[in-house]
């Protein structure tokens, strides 16, 4: 995540400027995310859910970098970073093959989806 990001969700941050408390809670949970980026070259197909039989919901462009709010075990995928059978939440009913994402990691780096 860019320090331009940080600093603009400090400057939105307190409850004095209007913000609820719930408001200011979230969006310092959006500060403190992590964002991996896609493989180079990719436009990385977004499902539904964890596995390739689910409908595809939208695609990223190259050079997207996405959150990972947690992993589900689902399809196995061959990519870039290797074969995986992890997939990444990276918004609410939008999942992504962790073979495309460069975690630095062959495991977990989130907890497991509920």
């Amino acid at each position: 995540m860019s320090v331009d990001r940080v600093e603009e969700v400090e400057e939105a941050g307190g409850a004095a400027d209007g913000a609820s408390a719930g408001e200011s809670l979230a969006a310092a949970a959006t500060a403190s995310l992590t964002y991996y980026p896609i493989a180079p070259g990719v436009r990385l197909n977004v499902r539904s859910g964890p596995g390739t039989s689910y409908p595809i919901v939208k695609v990223l462009p190259e050079g997207t970098r996405v959150p990972i709010f947690c992993q589900s075990p689902g399809t196995s995928v061959t990519g870039p970073y290797g074969t995986s059978k992890i997939w990444d939440n990276i918004a609410n009913g939008q999942f992504v093959s962790d073979a495309y994402v460069r975690t630095g990691s062959d495991g977990y780096v989130a907890p497991r989806c509920a």
